[in-house]
């Protein structure tokens, strides 16, 4: 039997009402197999991150403990994700109806093609260090730090608890 490990995952909607679709994603994440939420953030708007005019985001984090592998994990929130109704192929940083990021997973450090963890931008999207920091400040993101001083780093700005 695998062991437990603690599994962050972001939460974002921007389209057809996007407070319900973070609650449905969340509600989903719940009935994951081998998978107990144990955490979860309060829910954020945030303005769009990048180049793409787009409505504001709806974003939050979930706090979970797994015996699945990241890469099995990782399936089934593309699983939610397409089953929420997200199109396989969507424009990066373009409005999405559900958007799952696995964000960190125990220990681990990786890069390839399919996975890096920590996730790369967690350290500039105060839209997710600041839900992560609500629900886990103490953690401590491999090669990053610490959650809590992260977010001490960046404003608020574009960015509103719901």
């Amino acid at each position: 039997m695998a062991s437990w490990q603690p599994a962050y995952i972001g939460v974002g909607s921007n389209l057809s009402d996007p407070r319900t679709q973070v609650l449905s994603a969340r509600w989903r994440l719940a009935q994951l197999p081998r998978t107990r939420v144990v955490l979860t953030s309060g829910l954020y708007i945030s303005r769009p991150f990048g180049p793409v005019a787009q409505p504001d985001f709806v974003n939050a984090v979930v706090g979970a403990l797994t015996q699945l592998d990241p890469s099995a994990l990782l399936t089934e929130l593309r699983t939610i994700e397409t089953a929420l109704g997200r199109p396989p192929e969507h424009e990066r940083w373009g409005p999405r109806v559900i958007d799952l990021d696995l964000l960190s997973y125990g220990r681990e450090r990786r890069s390839d093609e399919a996975l890096t963890l920590p996730h790369p931008g967690i350290v500039e999207r105060n839209f997710v260090l600041y839900p992560l920091a609500e629900i886990a400040p103490d953690l401590e993101l491999p090669g990053l730090g610490r959650v809590a001083g992260l977010a001490g780093r960046l404003t608020t700005e574009g960015l509103t608890r719901l």
